[in-house]
């Protein structure tokens, strides 16, 4: 199965459709999208906050709560922050997202395909890595 790029229209792989999938929700705020207002990532309502161990916590658990409830391929294993203290306490969050790919997971299939990693950072709006 194949996909379209949300900016250029040309097809891209299921792998890379889910993706753009997760960085759309991920982006997108909750009660934004007026037809279904439950829709979104909930992490852009944290952004600008003074970053504690339990924001990050929140953080963590809420991309792997949108990943689970929004993406069908995907199934969160692991989420792990990148780079340094400094870092993250001047605002560069970064994430390590480790998770079970299943291509046919919107049909029901939940068949793991492979594990697959990928970066996400966060800096004013999501961007994979």
């Amino acid at each position: 199965m194949t996909g379209l790029d949300r900016r250029t229209g040309a097809r891209i792989s299921n792998l890379d459709s889910a993706y753009q999938a997760v960085t759309f929700t991920l982006g997108t705020r909750i009660s934004s999208v007026p037809l279904l207002r439950e829709f979104g990532g909930g992490i852009a309502e944290l952004l600008g906050r003074a970053m504690t161990p339990a924001l990050f916590a929140a953080w963590q658990q809420l991309i792997a709560t949108a990943i689970d409830l929004w993406e069908p391929r995907f199934k969160v294993r692991r989420i792990t922050a990148t780079g340094s203290i400094d870092d993250i306490r001047n605002g560069v969050a970064g994430l390590m997202i480790e998770v079970d790919y299943r291509p046919k997971g919107h049909l029901g299939d939940e068949t793991v395909d492979r594990v697959v990693s990928f970066g996400l950072g966060v800096n004013g709006g999501v961007t994979l890595l």
